[in-house]
């Protein structure tokens, strides 16, 4: 089944596609491969590609935007605390699991399930060791890559 998208829109990082539902940003799907970007079809849509656009031209841009995202009460507490990791910082996921009193693993499951990377900025989200971790549940390949580039963006790695 393919996804159908609010809008399609090309980014430092590749294709995202956006889908919106009543006035919230419901998921981001980062990464799209051989996709044409497609305009806007709401203005939810419009909000998210001009935000984006900012956070792309300044790392420090605040989203702002509304989400409604699905998952479970313990994903969305963690979602709540990866929007609390100012851009251009890190955390462990131990250090975040501290945090929320949880164990690291669950809060790699967690960033895993992300539906908003980027807006949710699981990225941020780092290995103990000082290495990148996974993205997206991949610990190599494109994801790490686009990982990389946002954290580079944001002044968090290099």
């Amino acid at each position: 089944m393919k996804a159908v998208y609010d809008a399609v829109l090309a980014t430092p990082t590749g294709y995202v596609g956006v889908v919106t539902r009543e006035g919230c940003l419901v998921r981001l799907d980062t990464g799209l491969r051989r996709r044409c970007p497609a305009p806007p079809a709401n203005a939810t849509a419009e909000r998210v590609a001009e935000a984006l656009a900012a956070y792309f031209e300044d790392p420090r841009y605040a989203f702002g935007l509304e989400l409604d995202l699905a998952g479970t009460v313990f994903q969305r507490r963690v979602w709540r605390a990866l929007v609390d990791i100012p851009p251009g910082r890190t955390l462990s996921y131990g250090a975040l699991a501290n945090r929320l009193g949880t164990s690291a693993r669950a809060v790699g499951g967690a960033c895993r399930a992300n539906p908003c990377p980027i807006v949710v900025p699981c990225h941020r989200v780092v290995a103990a060791d000082g290495g990148l971790g996974g993205y997206s549940g991949a610990r190599e390949g494109r994801w790490l890559e686009m990982k990389r580039a946002l954290l580079e963006h944001e002044g968090a790695w290099s």
